[in-house]
């Protein structure tokens, strides 16, 4: 515990609620600073209060939302609760969770967005080109703006992290996902297969490469399901420095089977 309590290269941030500010900004500093032992909080970042279902939420009352009961209720769904959480944090006012939200969140954007553009270029891939990433020919004017979009995300996500700013991260990732849905809708790369099967293996290699950046920018949101998008690519060694790239997955690479979110 020494290296992140004394360690003078620890970057210590405190997560606190709005009801705690004096004492994580003024009196607990100060006792750390009086022992000449301890490191002070570089940032304390405060959340306002979210309630439940129009309530405050009280573990004393029962109005909470326990883990070990959700995990037993959901037991394969702990990134639809985090991410339920992450797109409603109360960073600047209060705000709400209901169960009628985490339901639309998972079915409207987990799956609907997110999921349905993972699924459809895997599925496209194996039935076009035997599961294995295409090359990419001749980029268009689409191709390539849809490119830049990838390029700038994970910049652009790390930056709203490192500011606090999880929600709009968030947002920020779950709109990856939208561009990656967006250009298969546009390019209907299931009409041109019977015409011009270069021009599919160009839209199915750039929507891979979509989703191989989501399997990273994604993990601080959705761990689990990352993880799984990962092996499923057969990118486990990705970094975030790699996201982004037109060219992480190579052609000839298979995608390992199909993804269930």
């Amino acid at each position: 515990m020494e290296k992140y309590w004394q360690a003078e290269d620890t970057r210590l941030i405190h997560f606190i609620g709005k009801d705690n500010i004096v004492f994580h900004c003024i009196i607990f500093p100060v006792m750390l600073h009086a022992t000449g032992e301890y490191i002070v909080p570089d940032n304390v970042p405060a959340n306002e209060f979210m309630n439940l279902e129009g309530d405050k939420m009280s573990t004393s009352r029962g109005w909470s939302i326990e883990m070990h009961e959700y995990l037993e209720d959901f037991p394969d769904k702990p990134d639809v609760l985090r991410y339920a959480l992450l797109t409603n944090l109360p960073e600047a006012k209060d705000s709400e969770f209901t169960w009628k939200d985490f339901q639309a969140k998972n079915n409207n954007e987990l799956v609907a967005i997110f999921g349905n553009f993972v699924n459809r270029a895997v599925v496209l891939t194996q039935k076009y080109f035997e599961g294995k990433v295409p090359p990419q020919k001749e980029l268009n004017e689409l191709y390539k703006k849809v490119l830049a979009d990838l390029k700038e995300m994970p910049n652009k996500i790390a930056a709203s992290i490192e500011a606090f700013r999880f929600r709009e991260a968030t947002a920020n990732f779950i709109d990856l996902a939208r561009v990656g849905n967006k250009y298969l809708a546009e390019t209907e790369p299931w009409k041109l297969a019977k015409t011009d099967l270069d021009r599919v293996g160009t839209i199915l290699n750039i929507s891979l490469q979509i989703a191989a950046s989501l399997s990273v920018v994604g993990e601080p949101f959705l761990p689990f399901t990352s993880g799984k998008l990962k092996s499923l690519l057969g990118v486990d060694a990705l970094t975030w420095q790699q996201a982004g790239d037109a060219n992480a997955l190579k052609a000839g690479a298979p995608p390992r089977k199909h993804l269930v979110v």
